[in-house]
């Protein structure tokens, strides 16, 4: 649907697929043109480098919508002058531009040890997704039926309101990333962290290591409790990135921090 609208107005369309990463999620297989990733997730998933990549399809005519687009479509003067979408093609316009002139005016381009740990953490990436998407169904079923637990969102959930489209996309699981709100609201939410044991407190997401945040007292601090419930974080929101530990393991943690409120 996106794609088609995308195009029907002469604009790329541009996936964050860093969540699912690409062994769960294709989105060119779907009409994405351009998709990105934060490899600090997933990719790397151990907490060890900062980084992220685009990948372009190279399907998306440029040319055919030129003046949306001087960027690719006009002379660039910094770089002999070449225009990148006659001189590359849509195969390399947009991937060209990004490595020849946005790497070299703003050093996007991790460090060659950044890139050595990366390809380490691409290389565990299929065993470790399989991982983090059992734990997280199980995690979110497990939520979903204790006392002490409000609401769960995730899509593996044969109730959530884009389950079908999960199955649909991605047929063999999402992530390990849950929401949910603990029932007394904020000072709930925020015993149940203190109570917390395995998981680690933090604003990082998508690793191996079990990772949980409370919004509302760290990242969205700022904001007063109608503030956070009118942008979707509300005070009883957690987020909790289930890692690659023992399935039983990380259960037993949520048990007792919420049987602890």
């Amino acid at each position: 649907r996106w794609a088609k609208i995308a195009h029907k107005n002469g604009v790329p369309l541009i996936v964050d697929n860093t969540f699912a990463t690409p062994i769960n999620c294709r989105p060119f297989e779907w009409g994405a043109d351009i998709v990105t990733h934060s490899t600090t997730k997933y990719m790397d998933g151990h907490d060890a480098t900062v980084g992220g990549c685009i990948v372009d399809s190279g399907k998306f005519d440029w040319m055919a919508h030129s003046e949306k687009f001087p960027g690719l479509c006009t002379p660039d003067e910094s770089y002999h002058g070449i225009t990148y979408a006659t001189k590359f093609g849509k195969e390399g316009a947009f991937i060209t531009k990004c490595t020849a002139q946005l790497m070299r005016d703003f050093g996007s381009i991790q460090s060659p040890m950044n890139a050595y740990m990366l390809n380490l953490g691409l290389e565990s990436l299929p065993v470790r997704v399989k991982q983090h998407c059992a734990n997280g169904q199980a995690v979110a079923e497990f939520l979903s039926q204790h006392k002490n637990v409000a609401w769960v969102n995730y899509p593996g959930l044969k109730d959530n309101k884009y389950y079908a489209l999960a199955q649909k996309y991605m047929p063999n699981g999402t992530c390990g990333v849950v929401s949910f709100g603990v029932k007394g609201g904020r000072a709930a939410a925020e015993k149940f962290m203190k109570n917390l044991k395995l998981a680690m407190i933090a604003t990082h997401v998508a690793d191996a290591r079990t990772c949980v945040l409370h919004p509302a007292s760290a990242t969205h601090r700022q904001l007063t409790d109608e503030e956070l419930v009118a942008c979707g974080v509300g005070p009883d929101m957690v987020r909790f990135s289930c890692g690659i530990e023992a399935t039983e393991d990380i259960i037993a943690d949520l048990k007792q921090a919420l049987e602890a409120i």
